[in-house]
């Protein structure tokens, strides 16, 4: 497979696959392998979708855990190709693929509730200053709401989703209020949540939540997940998540 640039092939899931890579253009955050790790998914079938997929990251994880096809949407050009190659390199094309386009075009495009399970790592700052957005626009296209907003990306999987499908976000705690109300705004009902923790002693600086299309009201919280021990090691639990049991 070509590889252009300062791209590169990183292993995922202890070598068992590859994903290209790239420092200028994107590389997959914790956020996203936390994600696809927390969010519920059908095991034998199902038809999933993950929003601002990135180089696909969340649906190469996620074909691990379900035989359910998966679809990734990009709007960046370039990490849509490098999307487009992991998922060839991997031999998934049978299972995966990814749109480029517009999130907001996606319901029109591909029919509402016809997921079981959408999936989105947003961006998650307000729009850039142009002294931020002229620095490196891949970047700050992935880190801010230049394209889409909280509302969009919220909106768009109440869209997507059937009628008691998942939809699962990761975020910043400081939003938890925001993405509450709007998934109850769009009749997202928050079913299960929790908070990511650097190591024990700090504050919380990621958030998982999962709701319910139409679901009853009732929030699960689980327990913390710390990512590191005092001596800067993973946890084991961190471990398992990047690595799988050993």
């Amino acid at each position: 497979m070509e590889l252009y640039d300062d791209e590169r092939l990183d292993y995922l899931l202890d070598e068992r696959m590859k994903i290209v890579q790239s420092p200028s253009v994107f590389n997959f955050s914790l956020d996203a392998v936390l994600l696809a790790n927390f969010v519920y998914v059908p095991i034998q079938k199902g038809n999933l979708i993950d929003l601002c997929t990135g180089n696909a990251v969340i649906p190469l994880l996620l074909s691990e855990r379900t035989k359910g096809t998966i679809t990734g949407v990009e709007i960046q050009e370039r990490i849509y190709d490098m999307a487009k190659r992991s998922i060839r390199y991997n031999q998934l094309e049978n299972r995966l693929s990814v749109i480029h386009g517009d999130i907001k075009d996606m319901p029109n495009l591909l029919g509402h509730g016809n997921y079981d399970v959408v999936t989105c790592n947003p961006p998650y700052f307000p729009t850039p200053s142009e002294t931020q957005y002229n620095e490196n626009p891949h970047l700050a296209i992935a880190r801010h709401e230049i394209f889409c907003t909280l509302e969009d990306v919220v909106r768009v999987s109440s869209q997507l989703v059937r009628h008691g499908g998942k939809v699962a976000y990761v975020h910043r705690p400081e939003r938890l209020l925001d993405i509450v109300t709007l998934m109850r705004q769009y009749k997202i009902e928050p079913k299960r949540m929790r908070l990511v923790y650097p190591k024990a002693g700090k504050e919380a600086n990621t958030l998982l939540i999962e709701g319910t299309k139409y679901g009853k009201a009732g929030l699960k919280i689980l327990p913390p997940l710390f990512v590191y021990k005092e001596n800067n090691e993973y946890t084991e639990e961190l471990l398992e998540i990047l690595y799988g049991k050993r």
